[in-house]
């Protein structure tokens, strides 16, 4: 029988104690699972898909290819806990309803998470770098004009003007 562990990881703010995993476990099924944050979806299991983005210590990852145990003192950020304190929804969550960039919704929380990434890595991207952030997400049903279309919401919104300063033709 395999030993079972415990650790700690900082999820949205919060610590919380993971006890008795297995050392194999995925970030993924810990969230989901055993911390009870369904946001980051199963899809895949092989980082293909990018359903289950969420950030580790700053920086955008599949959560199904990460150990949980690695991430033991990691600060993790899952769509649940994006808005912060601030609660509600975020102005990428907002332009997503807005701009109809959800159906079914399995894909939304990851592709959430990669324009929050993005766009606090880039407040300005080009049309080129929105479509290059956001192409290790799939999507089945929304098609990636509207999904495109929130992004670029958001940048017109954060920088006061009505289209994104940096837009490139289509």
């Amino acid at each position: 029988m395999t030993d079972s562990v415990t650790f700690q990881l900082t999820v949205n703010g919060a610590d919380r104690v993971v006890e008795g995993a297995w050392l194999g476990e995925s970030l993924l099924y810990v969230l989901r699972e055993r911390l009870g944050l369904p946001g980051a979806k199963n899809a895949c299991e092989q980082g293909e898909c990018g359903s289950c983005s969420v950030r580790v210590d700053g920086t955008l990852v599949c959560a199904c290819l990460v150990l949980g145990a690695s991430a033991a003192g990691s600060e993790v950020v899952t769509v649940e806990g994006v808005a912060g304190d601030a609660g509600g929804l975020t102005d990428v969550q907002q332009a997503f309803l807005s701009q109809g960039a959800v159906q079914c919704g399995f894909c939304t929380p990851g592709l959430v998470m990669t324009v929050h990434d993005l766009l606090e890595r880039n407040p300005t991207p080009t049309e080129v770098e929105l479509r290059e952030a956001i192409s290790g997400n799939l999507c089945r049903c929304t098609g990636y004009g509207r999904i495109l279309a929130a992004a670029q919401a958001v940048v017109a919104e954060r920088s006061g003007s009505g289209r994104s300063q940096r837009e490139t033709p289509s």
